[in-house]
């Protein structure tokens, strides 16, 4: 339950939490981190499909949507934890865990339409019990999520062990790739992200419950003297985390017919790189969904065409890695550039206005 307001919190401190959250849905939306990411992808994209033999064709297009389908779905929970100023690193174990699980109970007899629900609440609880040890223990999410990243591949690799289950039955293998109504290179899980990727832009962008996570990732203590209920808020993020990983794990599964216990290994470090990529920052209080859709297609589309080039995996991790450092590192650089030039302004003047206190010009 939220919390009162506490009306001792000093003026100064309410008017900046005001301040720190965003104006208007529209802006919010259109931040100055989303939209250079888009202009990236869309110029990115038309080189792709000038220069990249194939890029640009139907069956191409239907490929780069697959592979970046779980990643997109991820993404948009974990771009919540982030503007918290958490994080999620178990995600990739989450959805390795829930496959694994899927295989087990398929193998046993259970029919698919019973054992993706069950797979789904196993999701909930995983992200639940992050959520728990973040925020009832008050342990720091980085740690929490490192932990149950390997705690929850061990459990994977304890379910199935080294061997695959691959007997799924073929017509919800094949109902997973099929276009969405007979639109070549639009497999309907593109719709079903769209979807998603709109519920949670007006979740963040619209909802009073979106403008409460800026606070919290601008600063939690004075949030939480404004009504939030900073504890609550990250256990259901986390928890929505864990669903949403699981239900891109049933995905994963049936898009390629197959449950192994190493399955989706390190896909969080692109879900991250496509967060940060997006605008998000790692500390928190800012960020956009458009920003993280657009970072998702511009990682998607740029290793797509190197893959079309004929460029290995190992290269792939490679730039993958340079992109997230560049994502953490050129916010900083920014940040610190306009830090200089503020500090250069003549003490008790405004830039472009006159002098402040009767000072003399």
């Amino acid at each position: 339950m939220p919390v009162a307001p506490d009306t001792t919190v000093p003026a100064p401190d309410r008017e900046r939490i005001r301040a720190t959250a965003p104006e208007s849905p529209i802006r919010s939306v259109l931040s100055t981190q989303g939209v250079p990411v888009l202009g990236a992808l869309i110029v990115v994209a038309a080189i792709a499909v000038l220069f990249v033999d194939m890029f640009g064709t139907p069956r191409n297009v239907n490929f780069l949507v697959l592979s970046i389908a779980a990643i997109a779905m991820i993404a948009l929970p974990m771009t919540l934890i982030v503007i918290t100023g958490e994080i999620d690193l178990s995600v990739a174990s989450t959805l390795a865990l829930t496959s694994a699980t899927l295989g087990l109970l398929w193998e046993s007899g259970t029919p698919l339409e019973t054992a993706i629900p069950i797979a789904l609440l196993l999701g909930l609880a995983l992200g639940a019990f992050n959520g728990f040890l973040v925020t009832v223990c008050g342990l720091p999410s980085l740690a929490v999520t490192i932990g149950t990243m390997a705690l929850y591949r061990g459990l994977a690799y304890v379910l199935l062990g080294d061997r695959a289950v691959a007997s799924y039955p073929q017509d919800w293998v094949s109902g997973v790739r099929q276009p969405f109504l007979g639109v070549q290179g639009l497999p309907w899980i593109a719709v079903a992200v769209l979807v998603m990727a709109l519920l949670f832009a007006v979740l963040l962008h619209v909802t009073a419950f979106g403008r409460s996570l800026y606070d919290i990732g601008h600063n939690a203590e004075a949030a939480r003297f404004t009504g939030v209920s900073v504890k609550w808020t990250k256990f259901w993020l986390f928890t929505l985390s864990g669903v949403v990983a699981s239900g891109a794990g049933v995905f994963w599964t049936l898009q390629y017919g197959t449950s192994r216990a190493d399955t989706a290994m390190g896909l969080e470090l692109q879900v991250v790189a496509a967060v940060l990529l997006g605008g998000v920052s790692i500390f928190g209080g800012v960020g956009s969904v458009l920003g993280v859709m657009s970072g998702v297609l511009l990682l998607g589309v740029i290793r797509n065409a190197l893959q079309l080039f004929g460029i290995g995996s190992d290269v792939l991790q490679i730039v993958t890695g340079s992109i997230l450092i560049a994502s953490v590192v050129t916010p900083n650089i920014v940040a610190r550039v306009r830090s200089r030039r503020t500090s250069e302004v003549p003490t008790g003047t405004v830039p472009g206005d006159r002098p402040l206190n009767g000072e003399k010009s």
